[in-house]
């Protein structure tokens, strides 16, 4: 990359996280109630989105080969059972990125 590459590339990162930063505080000022259509995908985004997660992780697990998708059942099933008994979403995704990676690089 030139110089000029650089400084454009480096100009297009400060502009994109200063809009995604400020525009929702312009399109939707203080004062000014929320539309439904926002408030509905505040709801219901956030669960959409963690199940498109766990299809996206899920999609290349072979039940009759390897390890047979014992560390991603074993992890699955403590992020299930910390979010019934936490409540906490980050907590729970933590405990089972962790869970996955300490089976799968010491047990499997």
């Amino acid at each position: 990359m030139t110089f000029t590459q650089q400084l454009i590339t480096i100009g297009m990162v400060i502009l994109g996280t200063v809009l995604t930063r400020f525009l929702p505080f312009l399109i939707f000022p203080a004062g000014k109630p929320t539309p439904k259509y926002i408030q509905y995908i505040g709801k219901f985004l956030p669960s959409a989105v963690f199940g498109l997660l766990v299809v996206y992780c899920l999609r290349n697990i072979n039940l009759f080969s390897g390890s047979h998708g014992v560390p991603e059942l074993l992890s699955i099933a403590l992020v299930a059972v910390l979010h019934l008994w936490k409540g906490q979403m980050l907590l729970s995704i933590a405990a089972g990125t962790v869970c996955y990676m300490l089976l799968v690089q010491f047990v499997f």
